[in-house]
């Protein structure tokens, strides 16, 4: 089993930045992608980013050019990069994590445990 811990969430005026980090451990060995989920409270949760093992790099229309992923391999690490945030950003944030890409998007084998977003109007 793999597990992922996240951490850099909070409270931020639109147009601020943050930076999440998810660092996996435990069996990870052949799970090449990674990448993040959102959920606002009475909505589904949201695919918005995606990273290969080799830096391959997807995102969703929705944060596209303003979020960005990135991967550190050698800490077995994932960042979201999040600049001009809005607050429709606002949302509990979760990395994931799968040995394909359908997968990751649409119904990860791990998740971490989420970490709560706020962007102040």
């Amino acid at each position: 089993q793999a597990q992922l811990v996240e951490s850099g969430g909070g409270l931020v005026q639109a147009g601020g930045s943050l930076r999440l980090s998810c660092t996996a451990s435990g069996s990870i060995f052949g799970i090449n992608h990674m990448g993040w989920h959102r959920q606002v409270p009475g909505k589904q949760r949201e695919w918005i980013a995606a990273i290969t093992s080799g830096g391959f790099v997807l995102c969703a229309d929705s944060v596209k050019g303003r979020f960005t992923i990135s991967r550190d391999n050698v800490k077995s690490t994932v960042y979201l990069q999040m600049n001009s945030l809005k607050p429709e950003d606002t949302a509990v944030y979760y990395c994931a994590a799968d040995r394909n890409a359908v997968g990751l998007r649409r119904n990860p084998d791990y998740w971490g445990q989420g970490t709560q977003v706020t962007v102040s109007s």
